[in-house]
């Protein structure tokens, strides 16, 4: 299916790796020239090499979680057609243990980072008459993990942004959605499911099956989603046919939520 992309410019933040590559990858695989962003200039130049052999695509080394990392983003990137705010971070840990700084610092990078680029090219889209602003949320914003409360919160901050923003868009051909990925599989992973699962020492696979026995029963697909999944799903809502698709919150969790929320 030919998505439609071809011309249109990307940005997707936190594109070194899992979700926030294989949402790269797929754009690039589309026509669209994109724009990464990564902290390691080692990781980012094998990530850009790598999506070179696909498409169109080159790295800016920046932070958009600090003020100056965001400055230097947009400095080197001013304008995008499709902005995807996917940078975040996650952590088990029990709520009285999560200091001030842990809920600042969770904060700063899942929330703010995005609402940041948002205020920038957010309204050049609305100007252009064209765009999207898609965040990857995750299920967590919707059902809580008991886990890593502080990580459900920014998930649901995430959500009413993404919708404040899709409501500044009547009439015009933007959208702005967000995308609630279940449990993937990327970097980190393994170590977040053996921090939580009954027995750490178990075998891998013995261990994923706990996870979703133990902390994730309510999942239909019961396993863990593959990052490339995700990214098909945010392609097409980058897309010119999303085009009816305004200030939803697109399920892609694997069945966790029960019900419509």
């Amino acid at each position: 299916m030919d998505l439609k992309l071809k011309g249109k410019t990307a940005l997707v933040t936190g594109s070194t790796a899992g979700i926030g590559f294989a949402i790269a990858r797929r754009l690039a695989e589309e026509g669209v020239d994109v724009v990464i962003t990564g902290r390691s200039q080692e990781k980012l130049d094998a990530a850009t090499a790598e999506l070179a052999e696909v498409g169109t695509a080159r790295g800016v080394l920046a932070d958009p979680a600090t003020a100056e990392g965001a400055e230097a983003l947009i400095a080197a990137v001013p304008a995008v057609d499709i902005l995807v705010n996917n940078l975040g971070i996650y952590e088990a840990k029990p709520f009285a243990e999560i200091s001030d700084a842990d809920w600042h610092h969770i904060f700063e990078v899942n929330v703010v980072s995005g609402a940041r680029l948002s205020r920038h090219y957010f309204p050049k889209m609305i100007e252009n008459n064209w765009g999207r602003v898609i965040f990857i949320a995750s299920e967590s914003g919707l059902l809580p993990p008991a886990e890593m409360i502080h990580y459900g919160m920014t998930k649901t901050a995430q959500l009413t942004i993404a919708r404040g923003l899709a409501e500044q868009t009547r009439g015009t051909g933007v959208t702005v959605n967000s995308v609630l990925p279940g449990p993937t599989r990327s970097e980190g992973i393994a170590d977040f499911i053996r921090s939580v699962v009954s027995n750490p020492d178990a075998p891998e696979v013995e261990r994923e099956k706990a996870f979703f026995d133990e902390l994730r029963p309510l999942s239909l697909i019961r396993r863990l989603i593959e990052a490339d999944e995700i990214g098909a799903m945010v392609t097409y809502l980058a897309s010119p046919l999303a085009a009816v698709t305004n200030g939803a919150a697109i399920r892609a969790e694997g069945g966790i939520i029960p019900t419509i929320a």
